[in-house]
């Protein structure tokens, strides 16, 4: 086992620590060297991993859409690349799955993030000197992220709402104690969606979506956005004319920044400010918890192992029939072998 020098900085881990638990520390190019597995947070560039054997696994979230030209040099590399982050929405995976144990950080500490720029409390508070009222918050896009951002600011003492183009999350909503705003008599998606995510919308829906969202946003001081499509952008929830409706001093937090963006105007990686509104663009949200985010990242990685690990081959083994297998494998022996991307 060996580990990049510095790697568990951010997360409170030195490279001392790693030395006493067994690790060889060294420099990038030195720990990529002969690996038979090499795990990333993050694809690397191609050329980091120029000494790379052939056949060596690449594990991480690859982000194959937005890096389709790497994903094709990993593949002339000879790696086998496979991407965590299409993780199948299976029971058998749960314990694999990085967007789920990601996206709850991001849904919590999207709501920290929103507090810290808002220039005001956010629970109701009652005393001699007069009432400040509570923070009004509306969470767009209830997935694992959006959820815990309801429970997050549901506990810090803000009025909830939250919406969602899924008809399923409806109760998931309500159960939180927020209140469900929803489109009525223009249909949604039924369920949970194609792998629990929404699908591009109908025309129709979008109009009443966005004139609901337009009456809605209005009386709202803080709205976390998280609405992501797999393998497009990140669908526009908010336009100027929206921003321009709402108070001065209002907050919002768009998690989709770096797919896009939900909110027009947002900046991926900064805090922009838009007819008063502050939009809140942080980068690798998750990431902003790094001791919590790197313990649930490598427990992920060390289920997925532990899984197809095969103790005669003293190796894992990936089946090609396997469905884990099939959803996650973008290269193997020097071809892009993933059908999402082949069709993409």
């Amino acid at each position: 086992m060996a580990v990049e020098s510095g790697a568990g900085g951010r997360a409170g881990v030195s490279d001392t620590e790693y030395s006493e638990a067994g690790a060889s520390v060294g420099s990038r190019a030195d720990v990529v060297k002969d690996a038979d597995a090499i795990f990333c947070v993050r694809g690397p560039d191609a050329s980091d991993l120029a000494g790379a054997k052939k056949g060596a696994w690449l594990i991480g979230a690859l982000d194959p859409f937005q890096r389709g030209d790497a994903v094709k040099a990993y593949a002339d590399a000879g790696l086998e690349a496979l991407a965590m982050e299409w993780m199948p929405r299976i029971t058998r995976a749960q314990s694999m799955d990085i967007l789920s144990s990601q996206s709850n950080l991001a849904g919590y500490k999207a709501v920290l993030d929103a507090a810290a720029e808002y220039g005001r409390a956010f629970p109701m508070m009652m005393t001699a000197a007069g009432t400040v009222s509570a923070a009004k918050c509306f969470v767009m896009g209830v997935g694992v992220a959006g959820l815990q951002a309801i429970a997050t600011a549901r506990r810090l003492g803000a009025q909830v709402s939250a919406t969602d183009v899924r008809a399923a999350t409806k109760e998931q909503i309500e159960s939180l104690g927020a209140k469900a705003v929803f489109v009525e008599d223009v249909e949604g998606i039924e369920g949970e969606g194609t792998g629990g995510y929404a699908t591009e919308m109908s025309e129709e829906y979008q109009k009443a979506q966005a004139e609901l969202v337009s009456s809605h946003i209005a009386k709202q001081d803080i709205v976390i956005t998280t609405a992501l499509i797999p393998g497009r952008p990140a669908p526009r929830l908010i336009s100027d004319a929206q921003l321009a409706t709402m108070k001065p001093g209002s907050v919002i937090v768009d998690l989709a920044v770096e797919q896009g963006g939900n909110v027009e105007g947002a900046v991926a990686g900064e805090v922009a400010e838009v007819h008063g509104v502050k939009i809140v663009g942080h980068r690798n949200v998750a990431g902003r918890l790094p001791a919590d985010a790197s313990a649930l990242y490598s427990r992920n990685l060390y289920n997925f192992l532990s899984s197809f690990w095969d103790e005669e081959a003293g190796k894992p083994v990936f089946p090609d029939d396997d469905e884990i297998v099939q959803g996650i494998r973008l290269t193997k022996d020097g071809a892009v072998v993933n059908e999402r991307l082949q069709a993409n």
